[in-house]
């Protein structure tokens, strides 16, 4: 089975919600880790509004294979009607994370 990195971020509207998305999908086997950060200051357009907003970013590393299953699930579990779903392969990766983290994903 291939094992294509990638890293996936979403933003929560706060550290309790964040933390149930994270433990769904890591309970799911649909990352290796979740980074969870708060304090993350948000400035966005929404409805033809210029908002602001206090935010938690979710940083996913999962893979390419999983990318479709991980939406699923994040968009059945959080509250945004539009979360924010972005994902990007990266460039370079130590060996032995890169190793451990593709092992998670074959568990």
């Amino acid at each position: 089975m291939p094992f294509t990195p990638r890293i996936v971020f979403v933003t929560a509207p706060n550290l309790e919600e964040a933390r149930t998305l994270a433990e769904g999908i890591l309970n799911k086997r649909l990352a290796a880790c979740v980074n969870l950060v708060p304090g993350l200051e948000s400035h966005y357009w929404w409805q033809g509004k210029l908002e602001k907003a206090g935010e938690v970013l979710l940083v996913i590393k999962s893979s390419a294979e999983q990318f479709e299953a991980l939406t699923d699930h994040i968009r059945q579990h959080h509250s945004y009607e539009c979360p924010e779903i972005v994902a990007i392969a990266p460039q370079e990766i130590s060996p032995a994370y890169r190793a451990w983290w593709e092992s998670c994903g074959r568990q």
